[in-house]
C-alpha cells in the first residue's frame, strides 16, 4: 500500500494562492482536521514553476513541501505538461496541436500540444528534471503524477500536424513494411483508394479519408503510441533523479487512448471518477458503470488502483450539477475502496476564485471554511480510511469472471459500416456487466490480449473484432474448462478490419454457423422464450444454424427465421460456450446471467440473493484475511436476509441472519 496508509486529500494548487500567503497556513491547518493525509501538488503550475523560458522559482512549492512534511502529509508531485505556459506557446508554436481540418490552435485550455513535437519534448523534459533534481528525494514525496488526463483537451485527443503526419507515415512503415502490404491489409483497391508512395497517406480528417476503418483504427492506435512515448519520455526523465513510482491519472471510459498500451509505463495505475450520481431517482445505472470504470482499473495490472480525482459535493460541466446527497460521498468513496482502490483523492482541496472551475465541487468553498456539510462529509470519510487502512493493507480484488472490453474493437465496431450506424460498444458491455453486479458477481474488465487462465467465466459482448491470437486463448481456455459466452456481430473482422472469410474463427468452439444478420426497427421486433419467459429481441438478429451436438435452448419465434436458434450452448473439451443471437433486454440478462453463474460454480461472498440496489465486493489478502464491502446505493434503508453470522470489520458488531444498510449505506464486513 502506497504510503503505508489508504491516501486521503487530492489536488491542491497553492500557485493560484501564492498572492494570499494567509491561505497557505489556513489550509495546512484544515487538512489535518478534515484527515487528508496526501495531497497532489503543481499539475497545472508551470507557469509558476518556470515564469520564464529557463528561469525555474521552486522555493514558494518547497516551502510548501516542507511545510507538509512537518504535518505528516504526503505528496504526489506533478509534472506540469498538462497546461503550457504563454511564452512557450508564443516563441514555438509548433508546440499547439493541429486540428483533423488542417487549423492549428490558438493558445488556451489545456493538453493543447503535440505529442510529437521535439520542442515540446525538450521544454517538458527540462522542467522535469528541475523538479526531479529538487523534489524526487524527499521522505515526504511519494509518486510521480505525470501529466494530467492525458488526451483530455476538450475535443479531439490527436494532433494532426505536418509532423504526426510523418511520424504516422513511418509507423505504418514499421508495421506493414511495403505499401502492398498496407493496401491489401487495408482493402484499399476499393474506391481506388490505393496509395502508390507513402507521402499520400494522411490522418482521417472532415475533408479527406474518414471511410477506412482501417485508417481510422490504425491512427488511433498511432496516437496512443505517440502519447505514450510522450508519457514515458516523462518518467524515464523524473526516475534519472528520483526511484519513486509514477502514475497518470485516466479517465472514465475514454475512448481516445487505448489505456491498455499506456498502462505499460506506470508503476500504479490511477483514475479521475466523476459519476452522474442523482441524475434520476434510480442510482443503479451510476453505480454500475463507476463499478465498470473501477474494474477497468484495477484489471490494468490486477493490482490495487488510486482514485486520484473524485469530488466531494459537485461538478461544473453538465448541463445541471446535482450536489451529493446526504451518505452519497461517504458510498462513492467506500465504493472505489471496495472494488480495489487504496485512495479517495479529489479535485480540489479549495476551490478557485476565478477560472473554468470555479464552481467546480471542493473540500473548501470560497466561504465557510470547515464550517459546511461537505467539509464534514470529507472529514468522516478520512477518518474511515484512517481506520480500515491495516485491514485493507495488502489485499486486492481477485474476480472468477471477466469481460472482454477492448479499445481496438470499440474504435472498429463504432466506425464500421454494418447492420446499425448508433453501436454503442460502452453500453453494451455496461448492460451484461449490470446482471454480475447486480448478482454481486465480480468481473474484470479486460482486452483480448489477456491471460484467461485465472477466470472460470468470460464473457465478450458485441466482440466485433478478433486480434491475432485471441480464437487460439479462448479455444484454449473453454478446452480447460472455462465457460464463454459471446453474442451476435462477433468474430466478423480481423485486426485491420478485413472480414473472415469461409467460418466463424470459434465456429467449432461455439457449435453455430452464423448466416445472415437482420437489424429490425423497434416495429418489427421478434421475440424468444427463455426459462418460460418471454423477452424481446431487437436492434440485432443473427440467423445462425447450430451444429449437430449443439444444444438449442431458444428460438426466434416471429419472423422468417422463426425456429432459428437464439440461445445455444456448445461442449468443447472440459468447458461450454454460450452464443447469443439476438440483443435482448436487461431482464433476459439477469436470467441468462443467473443460469450461467450457477453452472460456474460462482456466488457472491454473502452466498445470498441481494435486493435491488445492493451489491457485494471483497478485497483478499496474501494471508487468507477477507473484507466483504456490502452497499446500498437506495435512498432508503434496506434489509438483506440470509446473511448468517457475520462481524463487522469496523465496530467488531455481530451480525445474526441479516444486515441492515441505511439510505445510501456501506457496511464493511470480516
Amino acid at each position: 500500500m502506497l504510503g503505508g496508509r489508504l491516501l486521503h486529500g487530492g489536488d491542491y494548487n497553492p500557485d493560484q494562492w501564492l498572492t494570499y500567503p494567509e491561505v497557505f497556513e489556513e489550509d495546512v491547518r484544515l487538512m489535518k482536521e478534515a484527515n487528508v493525509n496526501c495531497v497532489s501538488l503543481g499539475i497545472f503550475a508551470w507557469a509558476s514553476l518556470e515564469p520564464e523560458e529557463g528561469r525555474y522559482e521552486l522555493d514558494w512549492l518547497d516551502h510548501i513541501i516542507s511545510r507538509l512534511e512537518e504535518e505528516d502529509i504526503q505528496v504526489v508531485l506533478a509534472t506540469p505538461s498538462g497546461a503550457m505556459p504563454h511564452w512557450l506557446t508564443q516563441k514555438y508554436p509548433e508546440v499547439m496541436q493541429v486540428q483533423a481540418d488542417g487549423r492549428r490552435n490558438l493558445p488556451g485550455k489545456r493538453h493543447n500540444f503535440c505529442y510529437t513535437s521535439p520542442v515540446m519534448r525538450k521544454k517538458t523534459a527540462a522542467v522535469d528534471r528541475e523538479l526531479a533534481r529538487r523534489f524526487g528525494k524527499r521522505k515526504n514525496v511519494i509518486l510521480w503524477h505525470i501529466s494530467n488526463e492525458l488526451g483530455g483537451n476538450f475535443g479531439d485527443s490527436t494532433c494532426h500536424c505536418e509532423l504526426c503526419q510523418e511520424a504516422f507515415r513511418e509507423w505504418l512503415k514499421k508495421k506493414y513494411g511495403t505499401l502492398d502490404n498496407l493496401n491489401n491489409a487495408w482493402w484499399n483497391h476499393f474506391w481506388s483508394h490505393t496509395y502508390t508512395d507513402w507521402s499520400q497517406i494522411h490522418s482521417p480528417g472532415p475533408y479527406g479519408e474518414m471511410t477506412s476503418t482501417a485508417l481510422v483504427v490504425d491512427w488511433r492506435r498511432f496516437s496512443t503510441e505517440q502519447l505514450s512515448d510522450f508519457c514515458e519520455m516523462e518518467i524515464r526523465t523524473v526516475k534519472e533523479e528520483s526511484d519513486i513510482p509514477a502514475t497518470t491519472n485516466f479517465m472514465d471510459f475514454f475512448k481516445g487512448l487505448d489505456y491498455n498500451r499506456l498502462k505499460k509505463g506506470l508503476d500504479i495505475i490511477s483514475w479521475d471518477s466523476y459519476p452522474f450520481w442523482h441524475e434520476q431517482k434510480d442510482e443503479v445505472p451510476a453505480a454500475v458503470r463507476t463499478a465498470a470504470n473501477h474494474s477497468v482499473m484495477r484489471a490494468l495490472k490486477k493490482a490495487p488502483f488510486l482514485l486520484m480525482e473524485s469530488t466531494p459535493s459537485s461538478i461544473s460541466w453538465r448541463g445541471s450539477n446535482p450536489l451529493k446527497r446526504p451518505g452519497m460521498h461517504m458510498l462513492a468513496s467506500m465504493q472505489a475502496i471496495a472494488h480495489g482502490s487504496d485512495s479517495v483523492q479529489y479535485f480540489q482541496w479549495r476551490k478557485g476564485r476565478g477560472g473554468y472551475e470555479k464552481f467546480h465541487g471542493a473540500v473548501l468553498d470560497h466561504k465557510n471554511g470547515s464550517n459546511t456539510r461537505t467539509f464534514r462529509d470529507v472529514s468522516q470519510v478520512g477518518a474511515r480510511l484512517a481506520a480500515l487502512s491495516a485491514a485493507a493493507d495488502n489485499t486486492v480484488n481477485r474476480p472468477k469472471a471477466a469481460i472482454i472490453f477492448d479499445w481496438e474493437n470499440w474504435w472498429a465496431v463504432e466506425d464500421t459500416q454494418g447492420p446499425r450506424l448508433d453501436f454503442d460498444y460502452t453500453e453494451c458491455v455496461l448492460s451484461h456487466y449490470r446482471a454480475f453486479w447486480e448478482a454481486g458477481i465480480e468481473a474484470d474488465l479486460v482486452n483480448m490480449d489477456a491471460d484467461l487462465s485465472g477466470y472460470s467465466l468470460v464473457s465478450a459482448p458485441l466482440n466485433y473484432m478478433y486480434k491475432d491470437g485471441y480464437a487460439e486463448r479462448v479455444r484454449e481456455f473453454v478446452s480447460g474448462g472455462g465457460i464463454y459466452v459471446t453474442t451476435c456481430f462477433s468474430g466478423e473482422v480481423n485486426e485491420t478490419d478485413l472480414c473472415f472469410l469461409e467460418h466463424h474463427p470459434l465456429e467449432d468452439v461455439l457449435g453455430i454457423v452464423p448466416e445472415e444478420i437482420d437489424a429490425p426497427s423497434e416495429e418489427f421486433e421478434n421475440q424468444f422464450a427463455y426459462g418460460g419467459t418471454e423477452y424481446p429481441a431487437r436492434r440485432l438478429c443473427a440467423i445462425v444454424r447450430a451444429k449437430e451436438h449443439t444444444e438449442i435452448l431458444s428460438v426466434y419465434e416471429k419472423d422468417f427465421y422463426a425456429q432459428c436458434p437464439v440461445v445455444t450452448r456448445n461442449t468443447f473439451g472440459e468447458g461450454k460456450a454460450y452464443y447469443l443471437a439476438a440483443e435482448s433486454d436487461l431482464e433476459f440478462l439477469r436470467s441468462f446471467y443467473g443460469d450461467v453463474f450457477r453452472e460456474a460454480g460462482l456466488n457472491n461472498a454473502l452466498g445470498v440473493e441481494l435486493p435491488y440496489g445492493v451489491t457485494v465486493t471483497e478485497r483478499t489478502g496474501t494471508d487468507g484475511k477477507k473484507l466483504v464491502f456490502v452497499m446500498n446505493f437506495k435512498n432508503e434503508p434496506v434489509r438483506v436476509e440470509g446473511v448468517g453470522r457475520r462481524t463487522d470489520a469496523e465496530s467488531g458488531k455481530v451480525y445474526e441472519g441479516y444486515l441492515e444498510l441505511g439510505a445510501f449505506g456501506c457496511i464493511v464486513l470480516n
